[in-house]
């Protein structure tokens, strides 16, 4: 009589037993790279927003004192959920964060600001901070390419949906947490998600504190878990699942990492602009567009034709009006009609809420969903812009993709906002630091080098 065999393993202890298998030496060079450029473009996009209203917010609930970890440009928060928190909110203040479209999900918001609290605490070598980075992206990518659907998306935020689970497995990884342990983590982590979209069709700030959450509930998965916590391994398959309470089906098949193709962090793409991952596109072709049109010549008409995916996102098709810049940032029609009118993409074009040469483009652009560009997506986020001009005159102008902010671009945004606050030499040693982070053996210097508060003295006594 054969001896019965073992059940299968559940989903969630597949996917940690490959996120736990992947190490520094599994990455080339340019997946670290790529990795190393998330980080600096997540700090820039930290301390350009370190005193926007939603940062200041979420510093002023913050505990301090205790055990110090980085509020960046900040300080110290007293405990290292706090941290994630306040650098998740600020880190997401621009709404210029990295995104990977096939997750719909801005996966940098969340897996930084866990690392570096976890840095803070435990000696944490460079590759393996890296290394732990490339697995959340990971993670969360996967995860998202099969919950996340457009129709789920107009009501979950998916960042708010996939960004604990990303993010406790960076740590898991980071730590060399035990697999037992690392599930229950993933689970806990999972039984926290949350974020919902009504934020778009209001302005409510809500959106900004998202990632914040997920990167505070990923902290405190993870230290439940180490404390012994034990959670549901059928967390993603069962009938009270992730995949049965948000998709309303069950997942038949367990989500697998690192497959043939790239890790899905070379897939991630760091934003020119800071405004809606779907706006990016279409309005590079608009500038495209803006700059064939004639001296003392007209737009009479704009049709701007985009992915469904674009079209159904909440706040993506808004005509206004519009009373708050995240409005404005959210809208496809504003954003064309402000790079057509201003002869830019540019930070500015948000603050123009009552401009009357926007307002009148917008009440002459028509958003058209285009099968083709829809078949593309998320592997390619084309759009294309046509203006009929008041002489009758057509001028079109595609991309087959969005343009994102190359590495020169990102390093640039970073040294300026880096300056900005704490001085040319501190920034540059910051810089330094990060650029050559594979040779640090323990990372809790970087701690003590993002802390340090903006305009605060320098070490030589000079003001920054």
């Amino acid at each position: 009589m054969a001896a019965p065999s073992s059940p299968p393993p559940a989903f969630a202890e597949q996917l940690v037993r490959e996120a736990l298998a992947a190490g520094f030496a599994d990455f080339t060079p340019a997946t670290v790279d790529k990795a190393r450029l998330c980080l600096v473009d997540f700090l820039s996009c930290a301390l350009e927003a370190r005193d926007l209203p939603w940062s200041s917010q979420a510093r002023a609930v913050a505990v301090r004192g205790g055990q110090e970890f980085a509020m960046v440009g900040h300080g110290f928060a007293g405990s290292a959920g706090d941290a994630a928190f306040v650098n998740g909110v600020a880190g997401h203040g621009l709404v210029r964060e990295d995104m990977h479209a096939g997750s719909i999900a801005h996966l940098g918001v969340v897996v930084w600001p866990a690392l570096l609290a976890q840095a803070a605490r435990q000696p944490l070598s460079g590759s393996q901070f890296l290394a732990a980075a490339i697995v959340g992206y990971e993670v969360g990518a996967r995860l998202g390419r099969a919950l996340m659907t457009a129709e789920l998306a107009r009501l979950y935020r998916p960042t708010g949906l996939i960004g604990a689970p990303a993010a406790v497995m960076a740590l898991a990884s980071a730590a060399g947490l035990q697999a037992d342990a690392a599930v229950n983590a993933f689970s806990l982590a999972a039984n926290t998600v949350a974020g919902l979209n009504q934020w778009p069709h209001t302005g409510g700030s809500e959106m900004y504190f998202h990632p914040g959450f997920a990167a505070r509930n990923a902290v405190l998965a993870f230290d439940l878990a180490r404390a012994g916590a034990l959670a549901s391994a059928s967390i993603l398959e069962g009938e009270a699942g992730l995949f049965a309470a948000y998709v309303r089906r069950p997942l038949s098949a367990a989500v697998r990492l690192f497959g043939e193709a790239e890790p899905e962090i070379m897939a991630v793409f760091n934003k020119e602009v800071p405004a809606c991952n779907f706006a990016q596109t279409p309005c590079q072709a608009a500038l495209l567009a803006a700059r064939e049109v004639p001296a003392g010549a007209a737009i009479a008409r704009v049709e701007v034709f985009v992915t469904a995916a674009a079209e159904r996102y909440p706040g993506c098709n808004a005509t206004g009006p519009f009373e708050l810049a995240l409005q404005a940032k959210m809208s496809i029609p504003f954003g064309v009609a402000a790079t057509l009118a201003r002869g830019e993409i540019a930070e500015a074009n948000y603050a123009r809420l009552r401009d009357g040469a926007i307002e009148r483009l917008i009440g002459h652009t028509e958003l058209i969903v285009d099968p083709a560009l829809s078949a593309a997506f998320p592997a390619r986020q084309g759009a294309r812009v046509r203006l009929t001009l008041d002489t009758g005159a057509v001028i079109e102008r595609a991309l087959d993709d969005v343009i994102p902010a190359s590495p020169e671009l990102i390093v640039e945004r970073f040294m300026t906002n880096a300056r900005a606050a704490w001085g040319e030499d501190h920034a540059e040693a910051v810089r330094k630091y990060i650029f050559e982070m594979e040779t640090q053996t323990d990372l809790r210097a970087l701690n003590a080098m993002l802390s340090r508060a903006a305009g605060a003295a320098s070490d030589t006594g000079e003001t920054a």
